[in-house]
């Protein structure tokens, strides 16, 4: 019986433990582009709100619609939390405003939240290369698939896998951990 009681005793406070903490991965430098609504669109107003962002391009035969399509899933997911979604281009001198506008559409984005981003290629690889450290916007149309998780503060506190459902999962988990304050 005291077995009993003392194992019930420790999956009790196993069960309200805090989640460890996210790690900080580096710091999102600020930036200023261009969005699909053809308006400039400062870093700042980001701040305040975790957001996930993604690097794409509109005329992807690979990996970019499945990413665009996870991420509208992902928004779908958190509705209700002041998650904002960012995608950048890595392919400026075809994705102009206009062209990311449709593309938005086409997935059904809500841009109130979620910013298709373009801009000039060097801001865009200052971006891409030393802010989120996923390499660089030099024409080849190579890019990481990982979403990046981005807490309220500019700071990297994660980065997932789009190839693997349970990374995706995670993301959700911990968006919802920064949204209540779990992951400070």
């Amino acid at each position: 019986m005291k077995l009993t009681l003392l194992l019930l005793t420790v999956l009790m406070l196993a069960a309200c433990a805090r989640p460890e903490p996210l790690p900080v991965m580096g710091r999102i430098a600020p930036f200023e582009l261009t969005a699909e609504n053809g308006r400039e669109f400062s870093s700042q107003s980001l701040d305040g709100h975790p957001w996930v962002a993604d690097f794409i391009f509109t005329h992807c035969p690979g990996p970019c619609p499945r990413m665009t399509q996870q991420m509208h899933g992902i928004d779908g997911q958190v509705q209700g939390l002041p998650v904002q979604f960012v995608s950048f281009t890595v392919d400026p001198e075809h994705d102009t405003p206009d062209i990311l506008s449709m593309y938005a559409e086409q997935f059904k984005a809500d841009t109130r939240r979620w910013h298709f981003l373009t801009g000039n290629r060097d801001t865009l690889n200052d971006v891409f290369r030393n802010s989120f450290k996923l390499g660089t916007v030099d024409g080849s149309m190579i890019h990481s698939t990982r979403f990046t998780l981005v807490d309220g503060q500019g700071q990297i506190r994660g980065y997932y896998s789009t190839d693997d459902p349970e990374s995706l999962k995670k993301l959700v988990r911990d968006l919802r951990g920064l949204d209540s304050g779990a992951n400070p």
